[in-house]
Parts: structure tokens; C-alpha cells; sequence
């Protein structure tokens, strides 16, 4: 059974501890600051809607959902009317992590999709909330960890644009590389017809779903000739290749030599 906070009061202050909580609260629920905190914030929002009031107006924020921001920004926040608020928050140091993954604004809101990431960053705040409540040694490096986690998936969505349901096809690509792909059944699990599925995954990648997945195992398949001592056609198995003399096609056209060209220069550089 998921385990609630009961909301309180938190004065805003940088005490050099990594802070958060999960609320589960009604409309009645609201947080006050005007002269701002010295830490920032983030939220992730599970289900229902929350609303921050700043400076520069109002923002509402739904499921899937991350807000953050930043220290001295006067603010109110609260549940929507009519709504229940249902979200993960931390609070935690500015020195805690570097700029380079923070935001400039003041506030900054991101949704996070396709459904595959939005469950990855959910395991990451639930790490947050375990870690900080059961305080084991390293407990807030751990927490910190998870954090920084959450903010590269949020920098790396600011800096790729691809639609997510083209993000999603290239994270099921990569959880069966070892497995032949059906395109019909890989279509109805992102839910688009086979040919649009395909048609807009080459629109956005450039690539035919095949051979994004071929240069996803070649990739993999390089990888461990370079760094194991095993055959090349153990690994050929390894990364999906059921067919040898494929995979020797197939590593020729995306590394430009053979597997065992490719392995015996990377033993010599080694030497």
C-alpha cells in the first residue's frame, strides 16, 4: 500500500539535508511563501493537478508532470479546485547539484513521455523516498544519485526532439534486441497501424525500424569484442544475430570492417 506523508509545514530554509515527501492531498491543501526558499524544489505529479502561483502568473501542472524551482522565487502552490494532488517532492541544496543540469527560469515544467521514461523517473523518486526514509549510511548520496538521474532524463528530452512515440519504439527496440521484432506486434504495443509506426519512425530517424535495430546490436556486438574475450560468434548470438554470416554483413555495413578486423586492431591498441 503506498505509505502518504501528512502534509506540514516546511519553512524554506537550506539545512544541507535532502527533503521529500509524497501528498495525497484535497483542494484545501496550499503552500505559501512569499519571500521564497533557499533550496529548490521539485515536484512530480502522479495524478490530479497542482497549480503554482509566482511572480510570472500561474501554472497548472497534471500527470506526468516535473516542476521545478528555483531558490528566492516568491510562490504559492497548492491542489486545484475540485481536484485531488497527488505528487512526489523534493527539496534539496543548490550547491547539491551542478547548474549544468538546472534550469534558468524561475520555474521550469517539463511532461515527461513516452510511458516507458515516465516510469523510469517514477522508480527514480520512489528511490528518493525510500533512501530519505529509511536513512541507511549514504543515504543522501544516494538520494542525490537518483536526482541527478531524473534531471539527465530531463535534459536529455529538452535536447532531442523526437516524439515519443518514436522514443518508445527505440526503448522496445533495445529491451529485445536479442528477440526477432514483429513489426505488427511492435505497432500495436505503441498503438499506431504498422505502416504509420513505420513511416513516422523514418520521418524522425532517418532509419527503417530494421535497421535502427540492426546498428543498435552492432553497436552492443562492438562493444563486447572490444572489451570481453569472447568469439565473435558467441556475441553475434549475444546481441540477436541467429544467422553468422548476417551478422558479418551486418557489422561491415555499420563499422565498415569485420568483427574479427575490428577486434584484432582493438587488441593491438591495447598491446
Amino acid at each position: 500500500m503506498t505509505q502518504f506523508d501528512e502534509p506540514s509545514s516546511y519553512d524554506g530554509q537550506s539545512h544541507g539535508l535532502f527533503i521529500s515527501g509524497h501528498f495525497h492531498v484535497n483542494d484545501s491543501y496550499s503552500t505559501h511563501r512569499p519571500g521564497g526558499m533557499d533550496d529548490w524544489l521539485i515536484t512530480f505529479t502522479l495524478s490530479g493537478e497542482g497549480y503554482f502561483i509566482t511572480p510570472e502568473g500561474e501554472t497548472r501542472c497534471s500527470r506526468g508532470d516535473i516542476v521545478l524551482m528555483r531558490p528566492g522565487v516568491p510562490h504559492k502552490y497548492g491542489t486545484v479546485k475540485g481536484e485531488v494532488w497527488n505528487f512526489i517532492w523534493a527539496h534539496f541544496s543548490p550547491l547539491s547539484v551542478g547548474d549544468s543540469l538546472l534550469p534558468a527560469e524561475p520555474l521550469y515544467v517539463h511532461t515527461i513521455e513516452p510511458f516507458s521514461i515516465y516510469k523510469r523517473v517514477h522508480r527514480a523518486f520512489r528511490r528518493i523516498l525510500s533512501d530519505s526514509r529509511e536513512r541507511h549510511e549514504y543515504w543522501q548520496d544516494l538520494c542525490l544519485n537518483s536526482l541527478r538521474e531524473i534531471l539527465l532524463v530531463l535534459a536529455q528530452q529538452k535536447n532531442h526532439t523526437l516524439d515519443p512515440r518514436v522514443e518508445e519504439v527505440l526503448h522496445y527496440l533495445s529491451n529485445h534486441m536479442r528477440h526477432s521484432v514483429e513489426i505488427e506486434e511492435l505497432a500495436r504495443t505503441i498503438g499506431l497501424s504498422a505502416s504509420r509506426m513505420s513511416h513516422l519512425f523514418k520521418e524522425q530517424t532517418g532509419q527503417s525500424i530494421i535497421d535502427a535495430l540492426n546498428q543498435m546490436r552492432i553497436r552492443q556486438a562492438a562493444l563486447l569484442l572490444e572489451h570481453t574475450n569472447r568469439s565473435a560468434s558467441e556475441i553475434s548470438f549475444e546481441v540477436g544475430f541467429h544467422n553468422y554470416n548476417h551478422f558479418i554483413r551486418q557489422f561491415r555495413k555499420w563499422m565498415g570492417t569485420t568483427p574479427s578486423s575490428f577486434k584484432r586492431h582493438n587488441d593491438r591498441s591495447k598491446g
